[in-house]
């Protein structure tokens, strides 16, 4: 039962993620992503089978709490960008920010239904199920955005530093991110525990959440 509540928060959440990027390179002048359909929260344009299913099915079965997912990238011509520079950092945080707003929102809906507690839902289980859904989008969301900050090639956050970096280091930097989605995936898989030390941060703002919804 647990994992038909969290499933659809993950996809959801990386879903929103992708639009993100492509509503926002739109916005910087690229129209790639709007002509291959990719702006849309239909989900069957973005699901990747080993991202957004295998990967996050057996980190859930595996020991440890972490668990993790990614959608289809979306494809983006930064050359269309009005401005390469700030288009390419915009379109790459685009999505970070998305995961936040939904932390915002999730939060919020965790709040409304603590309060309503009781009173909306007699019996209680349908609250339940939502607050519960809503605590984990809370926890989903602050994962996918602090990992995209994490500067390893091609997370989001090697975009901005790749502009910080003299033109030939950036382009040595850059090439790493052929290699990058396989240690990812191998580590996640092989080392689930090593990633909830490095996601440490998000375990101190996920209480601190809480702890503001709990007023």
């Amino acid at each position: 039962m647990e994992l038909l509540l969290i499933l659809p928060v993950l996809l959801f959440s990386v879903v929103v993620h992708e639009v993100a990027h492509a509503w926002q390179a739109l916005r910087e002048g690229d129209p790639t992503a709007r002509d291959l359909g990719r702006i849309t929260l239909n989900p069957l344009r973005h699901l990747d089978p080993v991202g957004s299913l295998l990967v996050p099915l057996l980190l859930y079965f595996l020991p440890g709490d972490f668990l993790f997912g990614w959608a289809k990238p979306v494809p983006v011509n930064p050359r269309n960008y009005r401005n390469y520079r700030a288009g390419d950092i915009r379109v790459s945080l685009a999505g970070i920010v998305s995961n936040l707003c939904l932390v915002a929102l999730c939060a919020a809906v965790l709040a409304a239904m603590t309060a309503l507690q009781g009173v909306a839902f007699p019996g209680g289980s349908i609250g339940i199920n939502i607050a519960t859904m809503a605590t984990y989008g809370i926890f989903i969301n602050l994962v996918l955005a602090y990992f995209n900050l994490i500067p390893i090639p091609p997370l989001d956050g090697s975009h901005v530093l790749y502009h910080l970096l003299p033109p030939a280091a950036g382009a040595r930097y850059r090439a790493m991110g052929r290699y990058g989605v396989t240690l990812l995936v191998l580590t996640v898989v092989v080392f689930p525990g090593a990633f909830g030390v490095l996601l440490s941060p998000v375990f101190t703002s996920f209480s601190w959440v809480l702890r503001m919804v709990a007023g």
